[in-house]
Order: structure tokens, then sequence, then C-alpha cells
């Protein structure tokens, strides 16, 4: 039995530890201060789970090295999935926004009046040229929930240059380009809640 438990660990120790990551975004970058006149003038806002595109739905660290084919690293990963960790780093960036009495993550309780739906969420190191640069996609909807209306949708991306060829440079690139669609989306939702016909709402 001994000599079965010691074959199982090797593989692992054979590639070395694990290194585990967190997705948290640059908060400076959002804590500007509140803007709106009215603080909470728009009630509570919801924000749902965001769905990932198929095969990021997981904590494994996706990259590329030539178009439409997806590899993980071997032992670097994300402490949760990409999803999961996003949905606080949304909480945060729209609650500095002035524009909301409350922002609460699903699950809740409260109705809210309006919800913040996201999906198509794509996280990936892309070393089709260098340097390697990481890409974050999104796709956000905004639905006011009294009368079930679709204020906009729109999709965001944002690619960052690594500042190093490796896992932890990925996650450095990740981290700035999920701040700067973080700052997008804010400024979409302003834009909708003041010209909800705009075009480009």
């Amino acid at each position: 039995m001994s000599c079965v438990l010691a074959a199982c660990a090797l593989p692992r120790s054979a590639e070395g530890p694990v290194h585990t990551y967190l997705l948290a975004g640059d908060e400076s970058a959002w804590e500007t201060g509140a803007q709106a006149t009215q603080p909470g003038v728009h009630g509570v806002l919801v924000v749902g789970l965001p769905q990932a595109e198929a095969g990021f739905d997981q904590p494994r660290m996706a990259y590329l090295q030539r178009p439409y084919e997806v590899n993980f690293y071997a032992t670097n990963q994300w402490a949760d999935t990409p999803a999961r960790m996003l949905v606080p780093l949304l909480v945060r960036a729209l609650e500095t926004t002035g524009l909301w009495r409350a922002v609460v993550p699903v699950p809740t309780t409260v109705r809210g009046d309006y919800r913040l739906d996201t999906s198509g969420l794509v996280l990936q190191q892309e070393f089709v040229q260098q340097p390697s640069r990481t890409r974050v996609l999104l796709r956000a909807q905004l639905v006011e929930m009294k009368e079930q209306r679709v204020v906009g949708a729109r999709s965001f991306e944002a690619l960052e240059p690594a500042p190093s060829d490796d896992a932890y440079g990925g996650v450095l690139a990740a981290n700035r380009a999920v701040a700067k669609v973080l700052q997008a989306v804010e400024g979409w939702i302003k834009s909708c809640l003041r010209e909800p016909a705009k075009e480009d709402c």
C-alpha cells in the first residue's frame, strides 16, 4: 500500500509545486468616488454570476499558442473560477459609482430595481506573438426589473501585454485587463441610465 501511495504522489512532485493566483483587479482604477449628484437614485442593483464560455468555467489557467487551441498550465491555477472571482470585483466597482442605494450579488432574496447579467467570459493568455498578452472578454446586459425591460447590452474586451512570458506575467496582465473591463462597464451603465435610447447602449 505504501508503494502505491508513493507512486501516486510522484507525478505531482516531479512537476513541482502548484502556484495559485488571485484575480483582484486594480481597485485604484475605480476608487474615484461617487459621481452621481443623487447617490442611490437608481435603487438596488443585483449582480448575477457571470457565465463563462465553454472551457473557461474552471480554475485552470488557459493559454493559447495558436488560434482556437486552448491549453492549460500544469502547475499554475486560479484560486477559484474566473467567473466567481469576478463577482466581488463587479460589486465593489459598481458601488463606487454612487448610482445605487445598494449593489448585491446573487444568490439574494432582494428583488432589486435593476439586474446586471454577464456572459461569454473568456480569460486567456495568448502566446501567438511576443510578448504574450492576456485577453478578457465579457458581454453585459442591464435589465430593469419592474417591467423586465432590457435597458442595454454590450460586449467588452481588454487585451494587456504580459510583463513576462510565463504564468505570473499572465496573471499581472489579467488583473490590468479586468480593471479596464470594469471601468468600461461602469461608464456604459452610467450612459445607459442617463440616455437609455442611446445607440451604443
